[in-house]
């Protein structure tokens, strides 16, 4: 092997795990298949794997904790993480027909994650939403609002859970997508919750405000748009980021965290979540039996003002990103090759 030009020695199984690393191209190489087709079979132990992947990050100067070539999974395994460029032999055409099958179960494997990431979105978000409906609901009935009717609390929970299904899914699949362009590396989780809480939340205001004005011929002034899910979705990508290699307690901590912080942001901005637009419904439609103001009072507040939305926008942020960032973690762990 040679680095710039300069003659590198390398034991034949060093090699043979550096053309493993190689040939998957950014794709995680798990301990398990490496000890299996490198060794073989041959009983040696995880620290004869580490000193390896040492030797071969000496030899390509590389370094562990700013990875350019070798860049480890936590508890999992390995990628190779530079571009690879392949150099055309007389045999291309053989190559290609020989890969093509594992093109294609590369592509399978590629669609049932970004499906299953939405899947876990769906999940995590419609049972956060629900939760948080729920919750809404026993307040409005408590002070008599909603007709003081289970049927109430019914109807509010199902809005929210569907609202939390729709966000959770695009939010799912916005980071998965970002995750595949950029070989799942790090902050690029960040961008793809950013860009699927965005366009969910502009979908949800468009469709909010239509439904209204052709209902009511008025539409609320204030609903939960594409700022509120772009920061959301950011602190959900934030969260799954911070997650990877870790427990899911540790999942579930740094997206309750992280995203009820940035509900807190959106509320203080003078965005909203579900508690602001639902109080702001009511001050609109006068009419309406659904009231939250007595919530305020908990806070010492005589509305549900900045204090009352800025706490509960923090706890629904919370509980939405807790559920969302554990839903995707779960998912991702899942559909990670046996053996890891």
């Amino acid at each position: 092997m040679s680095v710039d030009g300069r003659v590198v020695e390398l034991s034949g199984r060093y090699l043979d795990t550096l053309i493993l690393l190689v040939a998957e191209e950014g794709r995680l190489v798990t301990k398990a298949r490496l000890l299996d087709e490198v060794w073989k079979g041959v009983p040696v132990t995880d620290e004869a794997l580490t000193q390896c992947v040492r030797s071969l990050r000496k030899a390509l100067g590389d370094k562990a904790g700013n990875p350019k070539f070798i860049e480890t999974v936590p508890s999992h395994g390995y990628r190779f993480i530079a571009s690879v460029t392949r150099a055309p032999t007389r045999d291309t055409m053989g190559d290609v027909a020989r890969d093509a099958p594992h093109a294609r179960d590369d592509r399978r494997h590629a669609l049932a994650r970004f499906t299953g990431m939405g899947r876990a979105g769906l999940i995590g978000g419609g049972g956060a939403g629900l939760l948080g409906g729920v919750a809404y609901g026993f307040a409005g009935i408590a002070d008599g609002g909603v007709g003081g009717s289970l049927s109430g609390l019914l109807v509010i929970a199902a809005l929210t859970a569907v609202v939390g299904m729709i966000g959770g899914s695009s939010v799912g699949f916005g980071v998965e997508a970002a995750s595949v362009f950029s070989q799942r590396r790090g902050a690029w989780f960040l961008l793809g919750g950013a860009v699927g809480g965005l366009v969910v939340g502009a979908l949800y205001r468009l469709a909010g405000l239509d439904a209204f004005n052709l209902l009511f011929g008025t539409a609320p002034r204030a609903m939960t748009g594409a700022g509120e899910g772009l920061l959301l979705g950011a602190a959900v990508g934030a969260g799954v980021w911070i997650a990877q290699g870790r427990r899911r307690r540790i999942a579930l901590l740094a997206g309750a965290i992280l995203t009820g912080s940035a509900g807190v942001v959106v509320a203080l901005l003078g965005g909203r979540l579900m508690g602001g637009s639902l109080a702001a419904l009511a001050t609109q439609f006068p009419e309406a039996r659904l009231r939250l103001d007595h919530l305020g009072a908990l806070f010492g507040e005589t509305s549900f003002g900045v204090i009352s939305q800025a706490t509960t926008a923090g706890l629904e942020g919370a509980l939405f990103g807790g559920a969302m960032v554990w839903a995707l973690h779960y998912e991702q762990r899942r559909s990670l090759p046996r053996g890891s």
